[in-house]
Formats: structure tokens, C-alpha cells, sequence
């Protein structure tokens, strides 16, 4: 027996093992292939969501980023209005912007809420603003001059309550129609409150309905308001936020601004009465004459909040009433042609 023949191929060990070695390599490599493969399937079964025929999104990408910025533009100044007529800081996010169906819609109001119906005029199709209770009750607590802060709800609102709330409808929705003026003028006319969206049938199941949600916070309070419009109502809109910046617009021609009437400084000392009274009271005769000390007059929620401020005798703006620092006061809202 030759005593070399046990070590007679000295290369055929490495050789073994390098060929074990590189075939770990290649399995490792294949687990590691089909794990890559598996995991990027997974993320795409992720992001494949069922499509609703009965409730598509009829925005388009370009409308969507169009309209979006215009209602941020929207927000910006409702918030500035509202915080100037609360005297409070009122904020305002955009938490969505879409399209549902109606059901939909009525599903997402709260039970019981403030809601409002209105139309624009000369736009056919009704809307509706919702805000919900607590954000309600905390923008009339402020009207009515307390802080603001979170109200426990205790039943319906008063018709005082109703009418200051009212107020602040009246200015969310001319705000937001305020900002189509460059389109079309658009005049808001309400039609009617309810504080419970099953008694509400504005439009038929399968309308499809643009809905603005918004997270609002007054001082400590924060709620949420909802615009809902039919989407056949505010396509031209639309349509027309989505062009507006795909044509030149040419700047309309500068006319010469009339001269300002000059103010003569010597009537800056001139003291003149300024009253400011209420309308739409009427008495008998029989009924004035039996009036005395401590008799209540009632007074309409309607009448209450449209203050006539004279000067002189002439009736020059009207208003609404309410306090600062503890006194009363007249906020002006127009003025009397």
C-alpha cells in the first residue's frame, strides 16, 4: 500500500467546498429573488382598490388641485370674516374634498345637527351646510358674549340661539358664493333649517353630491362643518376654476378713478346724535296707553337683529347687536342707500 495514495489529489477538497459554498450563494440569492417578488406583489394587492360605478369620482386630478386651491383661498378669508365677527380666533382646515353619493351625505351628519338648506341663485339644485352641535352652541355663546368654550347641549336651540346661529350661516355661504363673482354672480337664498338629516330629502338617491369638510376651532372648541352640493349644480364652476388658468387673461383696460371727495377738517368736532332702534313693533292704541314700569314688549328674532342706525334723523346702516366688554353694541352689516 503506497502510503501517499490517501492525500493522492490535494486539489479535490477546495474544489468540493467552493462548489458548496457558491451553491448556498445561489440559494440564498434565489430565497432572496422570490422574497423581493412576493413582497412587491403584496404591495400592489395593497394599493388595487374595488371600483364603485354607483358612486365614481368625477373629478379629475387637474380639477381636483384647481378646485382644492380655490377653496383653500375660500377658507382663508372665511376664517378671517369669522374671527373678525366673533372676535375670537376662528380657524378653518380642509379635511376633504369629494365627490359621494347622497345617502352617503345624510349617513355623515351627525344626530342631532345644525343643518341648513339654501340655493344659489341663479344655480338650480339645493345644498346644505352642516355644523355640528357642540361648535354651534359655542359660536352663539360667543355672540351672546361669553368665551366660546365648549358647551354641554341641552336640548334645541332657542329661537334667539337659532337667529345669532344664523348669522353665522348667512356669512359662510356668502362668503363661499362671494368667491364665483369673477364667473358668475351668485346670490344665496335660505330656504329652511332642521336639526335632523332623516327629515331631509334635497335631492334623489343616486345624485351625486361635492362635499367640502371642514375642521373648525373656536378658541377650545373644535367641530366640523360640511358643505354638500349637487355636483350638476357646480360642474360649470368647475369647469371653469379648471380653464381659468389655461387661457391668457388680459388685463381690462384702466380707467381713471373718479377724485375722492376732499373732507373738510373743520367738521371734525361737529357732534352728531347717532341712535340706533328696532322696527316691525306695532300696538294698539288701547295697549300703549295701559302700558307701565316692568311690562315686557316681545320682539321677534327676525326684527331683533336688524338694528337701523341713524345719523341725525336720517337712517344711514343697519346692524346686529351685541356686546363688547360687557356693554352693548352695534356691529354695522350694510349700508342704507
Amino acid at each position: 500500500m503506497n502510503p501517499g495514495s490517501e492525500n493522492s489529489n490535494p486539489a479535490q477538497l477546495p474544489t468540493d467546498m467552493d462548489q458548496l459554498l457558491a451553491k448556498v450563494a445561489r440559494d440564498e440569492a434565489e430565497h432572496a429573488a422570490r422574497l423581493a417578488a412576493e413582497q412587491a406583489a403584496a404591495a400592489i394587492q395593497d394599493s388595487i382598490q374595488p371600483y364603485d360605478f354607483r358612486n365614481p369620482m368625477l373629478l379629475t386630478p387637474r380639477e381636483t388641485r384647481k378646485l382644492r386651491s380655490h377653496q383653500e383661498d375660500f377658507l382663508a378669508s372665511l376664517a378671517s370674516r369669522l374671527s373678525m365677527h366673533l372676535r375670537l380666533e376662528f380657524s378653518l382646515k380642509m379635511l376633504a374634498l369629494k365627490t359621494i353619493a347622497y345617502p352617503q351625505l345624510v349617513a355623515s351628519w351627525a344626530n342631532p345637527s345644525h343643518l341648513t338648506m339654501f340655493k344659489m341663485e341663479p344655480l338650480r339644485g339645493v345644498a346644505i351646510i352642516e355644523i355640528q352641535p357642540q361648535l354651534a352652541a359655542s359660536m352663539v355663546d360667543r355672540l351672546m358674549g361669553g368665551s366660546g368654550a365648549p358647551q354641554e347641549i341641552v336640548g334645541d336651540m332657542s329661537e334667539i340661539e337659532r337667529a345669532l346661529l344664523e348669522q353665522n350661516v348667512q356669512l359662510i355661504i356668502d362668503e363661499w358664493c362671494s368667491h364665483w363673482t369673477s364667473f358668475k354672480a351668485l346670490k344665496p337664498v335660505v330656504l329652511g333649517y332642521e336639526n335632523n338629516g332623516a327629515f331631509i330629502q334635497t335631492a334623489s338617491p343616486d345624485t351625486n353630491m361635492l362635499v367640502l369638510s371642514l375642521e373648525a376651532k373656536l378658541g377650545e372648541c373644535t367641530g366640523l362643518i360640511q358643505l354638500g352640493f349637487p355636483y350638476s349644480t357646480v360642474e360649470p364652476l368647475i369647469r371653469h376654476v379648471s380653464q381659468s388658468t389655461e387661457t391668457a387673461v388680459t388685463p381690462a383696460p384702466q380707467t381713471p378713478a373718479a377724485a375722492a371727495p376732499k373732507w373738510n377738517v373743520l367738521f371734525n368736532d361737529v357732534s352728531i346724535p347717532v341712535t340706533a332702534e328696532w322696527q316691525g313693533l306695532e300696538m294698539t292704541a288701547g295697549e300703549i296707553i295701559s302700558l307701565k314700569v316692568g311690562d315686557v314688549l316681545p320682539i321677534t328674532a327676525e326684527c331683533a337683529q336688524q338694528v337701523i342706525v341713524r345719523l341725525e334723523s336720517i337712517a344711514r346702516f343697519l346692524g346686529r347687536p351685541g356686546t363688547i366688554a360687557n356693554q352693548w353694541a352695534v356691529e354695522l352689516t350694510e349700508v342704507i342707500k
